[in-house]
Order: structure tokens, then sequence, then C-alpha cells
């Protein structure tokens, strides 16, 4: 069965095309959802807690309480010998995590590297509002759309100057062999 949307993949970032004139049944309804908050979290996560909040004031945020406080912790990192070989303990990272309910009863969780709980709070803040049906759009449009352009921006420059440092090797055939 095809989806009534489009997905496109820009530097594993999900950006969505328009609807189909088809109905759109509950399965396909929250599959579409899902993937929503996926490219959301992809997007939030790359973002500065400075940039999420500044771009969060310019919405009006709904009522909300943190159901788990921001908290730090550990995850053991697994990695693969070439790719696709036996799994093996690579090493542990530092995450923080948190959850917020908003009074509508969405639920949201944030996970980020490192052991800034202020961006795991806020991540979970734009979680529960993506998935609201009063803020969704909004939170879309003023705050995960900023950061997204911001980021394929940054990513861009960085591509440039990396691409500035490259050197082509070439070899040199003496006379003939």
């Amino acid at each position: 069965m095809a989806f009534p949307y489009e997905v496109v993949y820009y530097h594993r970032q999900l950006q969505f095309g328009k609807f189909c004139g088809r109905p759109v049944d509950s399965v396909t309804q929250h599959n579409t959802q899902q993937a929503q908050r996926k490219a959301a979290m992809a997007v939030l996560a790359h973002a500065e807690a400075g940039e999420i909040a500044a771009r969060l004031r310019t919405v009006a945020l709904p009522v909300h309480q943190d159901l788990r406080e921001p908290e730090n912790g550990l995850v053991m990192l697994r990695g693969r010998v070439g790719g696709d070989g036996a799994p093996f303990n690579l090493g542990e990272a530092t995450v923080s995590r948190a959850a917020v309910r908003l009074a509508s009863g969405e639920v949201g969780f944030g996970y980020t590297l490192g052991r800034n709980s202020e961006k795991a709070r806020l991540i979970a803040l734009c979680d529960a509002l993506v998935q609201s049906r009063d803020f969704g759009v909004a939170v879309e449009r003023d705050v995960i759309a900023p950061l997204r352009e911001q980021l394929m921006v940054r990513r861009k420059q960085q591509a440039e100057e990396t691409a500035a440092t490259k050197v082509d090797f070439y070899t040199m055939v003496r006379g003939e062999g």
C-alpha cells in the first residue's frame, strides 16, 4: 500500500511533501505522526539549547509539568567491525533525558548527548507540542523549520570548508610500461 505522503531524506533529516487527495486511515496517520516526531527530534538534537529556547519564546506555551525531571546518565555505545561484524561494546557516553506532559495530555520525551539538562527538557517540551493538535503546526513553523534551515546552512558551510581542503593525488607514469 502506498502512503499518501512523500518523504525526502536530506542529511538524515525528514522533510514532508504535500498530502495527496486520498483519504488517510488511522495507521497511515499514526505513521505520519511518528515520522514527524522523528524528524523534529533529529533537528532538535543537533540544535543548541539557546536556539531552541529563543524559538520557543515566539510560541504561546500551554501549561505543562515535568513528568521526569531532567537527569543525567550513561549509555553504552556499541559498534561493529566493518559495519556488519559482531557487535562489541565501544564505550560509554553521557546523556540527559526528561519527560514533559501538557495540560491537554500529550507526553513528550527528550534525550540528548552530554549533560545539558535544560536542552533535554526543551526537547521533551517540543516533542509534546508537536503531538498537540493546537500547537503542532505553530511549533513546526516557528521552531522546527527555522532550526532545520540553520542546520542545513551550517552543514553546507562545513561541506564547503571541507571541500576547499581537498587534495588530489595523482601519479605520473614515466615511459611505457
